[in-house]
């Protein structure tokens, strides 16, 4: 253990990204389901992804759970091969890329708009590797590769063509061009208060795809593949404890416990984990944190079907931006009153209120309000409460914008819960920093 704690910031992250795709295909051996293991992944494959899609349903746990570890593994492969220095932007993009292994991202679709970033290399006349993170932001808008794969435009006929293959070639090689255009402007917008940087210029792009391949042409968008009701409470629980209690075990014999317990009550924003802190602590934050979610979603009743189970992994994405379990409670805490007070009222009104805390639309938004979690840091947790609530409010506006093909769409919902709050916060609040400063006078 003395070994890997003292292994340097990016070889202990690529082992510890391998270390989870084992996991996961470990857990695809293990399904009950696992003789249809091979046909179900090539469902998954071959099937529009739209969200939400549970690839549960699709093509059953075990294939879910091969998609999420070859995904796992392609990406440590990719880190390895290109000897990309790794750190917590790649953690970010890798966990978010992985946690959509459920739901959207498959080891096809994620190709093509990862060609448009090595493409843009090669326009700037760049190494083509030369940023894989931005690589693996861009399969953001996979669900639409996928579309253009098997089925636009024609809703009735499911299965891929040239026509097709070409399409989500040209369109993969637009959103790698946006996107890593896109991405260093990103913070000059949310002044870095969102930590799903990437959703700004995937969601836009996804916006200007969905107008000019579906609204402008005429075109049906499609739905959601896949029954949301096939869920499994106990493989989900049983796998997430073992792999986060794993996680607290090795941190520990690391000696992580406690600098853990120093970030924990650290007031400030922690940008980098493992950078600043350590591989240890990391870890242990990667088991807490994801031990943290997953008991949150027990306990509002979540329904534990692909798109849940993907979401816990989504949300553990920030775990080395700085998001831990004490900067993150007021966004949850934001989430339940939010769901209590819009439900009150809509009774008062005569409303048909739907969004309860459980319902799968706000079982998802939680996981990007999450991203939010350096309003608290900076101004304080009530401000991260009120910030959640205003994101509750918006996060099933925005599909509209994008046609329901971006997976990123609480992070771009988080975009604009910053240009609505934080030049309020800038011009009427105090940083927490300060207030500190002037109360230890």
């Amino acid at each position: 253990m003395k070994k890997i704690k003292n292994m340097s910031e990016s070889s202990f992250l690529k082992l510890m990204f391998v270390f989870v795709g084992v996991a996961f295909l470990i857990a695809a051996v293990c399904m009950s389901d696992r003789s249809q293991m091979l046909s179900g992944f090539w469902q998954i494959l071959s099937q529009p992804c739209k969200v939400t899609t549970n690839y549960f349903s699709v093509g059953g746990f075990s294939a879910t759970f091969l998609n999420m570890g070859l995904v796992a593994l392609m990406i440590a492969g990719l880190f390895h091969v290109t000897k990309t220095k790794v750190n917590n932007v790649s953690t970010l993009a890798f966990f978010l890329t992985v946690g959509f292994c459920t739901w959207g991202i498959h080891a096809l679709n994620m190709w093509f708009t990862m060609l448009g970033v090595v493409v843009a290399n090669l326009i700037k006349k760049e190494k083509w590797y030369a940023n894989v993170n931005a690589m693996l932001f861009t399969t953001g808008v996979a669900p639409v590769i996928s579309d253009l794969l098997v089925r636009y435009p024609h809703a009735e006929t499911i299965g891929f063509n040239l026509l097709g293959i070409v399409l989500a070639v040209a369109v993969g090689v637009i959103v790698g061009i946006i996107v890593s255009a896109g991405l260093p402007h990103s913070p000059n917008v949310h002044k870095g208060f969102n930590l799903y940087s990437a959703a700004l210029p995937v969601g836009m792009a996804m916006f200007f795809l969905n107008g000019m391949l579906y609204k402008v042409m005429g075109v049906e968008l499609p739905g959601a593949t896949g029954d949301m009701a096939v869920a499994s409470q106990s493989i989900v629980n049983i796998f997430c404890i073992a792999l986060f209690g794993l996680c607290v075990v090795f941190a520990l014999a690391m000696g992580a416990g406690k600098d853990y317990w120093a970030l924990l009550k650290n007031r400030h924003q922690v940008n980098n984990v493992s950078g600043t802190l350590g591989n240890g602590v990391l870890l242990m934050n990667v088991g807490v944190f994801g031990l943290f979610i997953l008991g949150y979603y027990n306990l509002i009743g979540a329904p534990f079907n692909g798109v849940t189970f993907g979401l816990i992994f989504c949300m553990l994405c920030t775990c080395n931006s700085g998001s831990r379990p004490t900067n993150v409670w007021p966004i949850m805490l934001g989430y339940v009153a939010a769901s209590f007070v819009t439900g009150w009222l809509s009774s008062l009104l005569g409303g048909n209120f739907t969004l309860a805390i459980n319902a799968q639309a706000i079982v998802i938004g939680l996981c990007y309000a999450n991203g939010l979690s350096p309003i608290c840091d900076k101004y304080g947790w009530a401000y991260g409460f009120v910030a959640a609530m205003i994101h509750y409010c918006l996060v099933t506006l925005v599909p509209g914008l994008h046609g329901g093909f971006c997976l990123y769409n609480g992070g771009f919902t988080a975009i604009f819960v910053c240009i609505i709050l934080v030049p309020v916060l800038e011009k009427f609040c105090t940083l927490k920093v300060e207030r500190l400063a002037a109360k230890a006078k």
